[in-house]
């Protein structure tokens, strides 16, 4: 999202909203606001702020920040402008019900705020032409969007049973080999390339030798050796085979590699589908778009039959009742529960099994009357950690506006954006007693697409925050856990706050030196 201001030279303000997915670049923002940029000239009316969603679908609201943002400062009853500029009826949205784009409208209307589509033939002024030649427009912008969805089906279910690939990873152990038109090999795809030209086609090849001989490992030790997914996890670990992001195996990697049909040279479009902004859902087998053989299986048929029926007596073992039945005499008998101690047992299911049936180990566990005291801990700080961030972002968010900035926060609390200027993740540092000292650690993202980390650190209370610091994402790169403590070397050079309000006006500060 992106909100800018300008000086205000004329009675008459407006704000303009722009919004670009990836449809047509005659939609680009850019030449939106050159359109806009004339229409306002020619009607006398001054831009003093724009909102602009880039990248962003119309099919809804949700993830449209700007959006959201200028229904909030229009409901707010002192938005700062009377008017707001779209290029055109589709720019506000290809909502798929007509009734939800005109109910924002409304919303505009009723603050005294008129929405003026400047690339439109019709004047958005009320009269009964233009009101059902508005209503038209609506409902073709949401047809469009379903005409392109289905024509996207089904080029994507002829690529599919072409053999070719459409598009992301395969999975560990495959690559993606690109070819040209006539079916010459042009180069192999690396993770995050993808194909430039439409008329180029990508097919599925075996990886590197280690990733072939691993996957083959997985399934003669889950389907000849009867191994649990846990253990086979644990023995690659060992052996320090890396997954393909390069970090460690888990028991659920482990399981994906044994249902991956892949394996078996076999291509599956539309398992899932989450068409024109609904909930993804899970289609039945007969919607399937299948290519048996596409290229070459990496395991035997039988030996693939013979890991799927494995998961399926695992998966049919016992009801959810005999799962807890199960889960609390193993508590018994041991007197107490890991994940390593559930894994290790064939008897109960898998700890992915407990998470996906009850939401997480400590709710399967209270079902049981069990309530380790490490984990009611662990759920307590990171209960703490958010009401943290809550209160930071919103102390944030309001002072800044205080100060004559510009702030927007993510609906986690996680990203503070100011005046689209840079970006700041945010994470709470909480005490920790080891012996007789006390340490401070956080939970950073090493990964955030941010410019700047605020590491807030609360008093041993662990409720009041205490200070802050400031750090680059990009220093975050190299920690090799993602909770650290404040005594680490990364926060000597980093900028410290006595408050948030300190951290506030240093924000301020920077965009009126960059102003200046």
């Amino acid at each position: 999202m992106a909100v800018e201001s300008e000086v205000v030279m004329a009675r008459a303000r407006a704000a303009q909203y722009v919004r670009m997915s990836t449809d047509k670049q005659k939609y680009s923002t850019q030449n939106q606001k050159d359109a806009i940029a004339s229409y306002a000239a020619h009607r006398g009316l001054t831009i003093v702020r724009t909102y602009s969603d880039e990248g962003r679908s119309g099919l809804n609201i949700s993830r449209r920040d700007a959006l959201r943002a200028l229904i909030e400062d229009v409901k707010s009853g002192n938005p700062g402008f009377e008017f707001i500029l779209v290029y055109d009826v589709s720019r506000w949205g290809r909502f798929q019900d007509a009734d939800e784009s005109a109910y924002y409208e409304f919303i505009c209307k009723e603050a005294g705020v008129r929405v003026l589509y400047c690339a439109e033939l019709f004047e958005n002024d009320g009269s009964l032409s233009s009101t059902i030649l508005k209503s038209l427009k609506r409902a073709m912008a949401g047809e469009y969007s379903r005409e392109l969805s289905n024509k996207v089906f089904m080029g994507q279910s002829r690529i599919t049973r072409m053999g070719f690939w459409r598009g992301g990873f395969p999975g560990y152990g495959l690559r993606r080999l690109l070819l040209d038109e006539r079916g010459k090999v042009k180069a192999q795809l690396e993770f995050g390339q993808q194909k430039s030209l439409q008329t180029d086609r990508v097919v599925i090849i075996h990886g590197p030798p280690l990733e072939v001989e691993t996957v083959r490992r997985i399934f003669h030790s889950f389907a000849v050796e009867r191994k649990t997914a846990y253990r086979i996890a644990a023995e690659l670990n060992l052996d320090q085979i890396p997954t393909l992001r390069g970090g460690p195996w888990g028991d659920h990697s482990v399981l994906k590699v044994l249902k991956n049909e892949r394996y078996l040279g076999h291509i599956i479009f539309n398992r899932t589908s989450e068409k024109l902004g609904r909930k993804r859902v899970l289609n039945p087998p007969e919607m399937w778009i299948r290519k048996d053989h596409a290229f070459e299986p990496m395991v035997k048929p039988d030996l693939f039959e013979q890991a799927r029926k494995i998961l399926q007596e695992r998966r049919n073992v016992c009801s959810e009742k005999e799962m807890l039945e199960r889960l609390a005499a193993l508590q018994r008998e041991n007197g107490r529960l890991t994940r390593t101690i559930i894994d290790a047992c064939e008897d109960v299911p898998a700890v992915w099994t407990l998470q996906r049936h009850y939401g997480s180990l400590l709710a399967a566990y209270r079902l049981i009357d069990y309530q380790p005291q490490r984990l009611v801990v662990r759920s307590s700080i990171a209960t703490t950690r958010r009401s943290i961030l809550q209160t930071a972002a919103t102390e944030i968010g309001a002072r800044i506006e205080e100060l004559g900035g510009r702030a927007s926060i993510s609906q986690d609390n996680r990203l503070l954006t100011i005046d689209d200027e840079f970006s700041i993740s945010l994470c709470a540092a909480t005490p920790n007693r080891l012996s007789t000292r006390i340490r401070w650690y956080a939970n950073v993202e090493t990964k955030a697409r941010s410019d700047l980390t605020l590491v807030i650190r609360t008093e041993l209370s662990g409720t009041k925050i205490d200070a802050c610091y400031l750090v680059p994402t990009v220093a975050l790169a190299g920690v090799k856990y993602k909770r650290i403590c404040l005594s680490d070397k990364i926060f000597v050079g980093a900028c410290r706050y006595t408050n948030l309000d300190a951290f506030c006006r240093m924000c301020v500060g920077l965009e009126e030196e960059r102003a200046a």
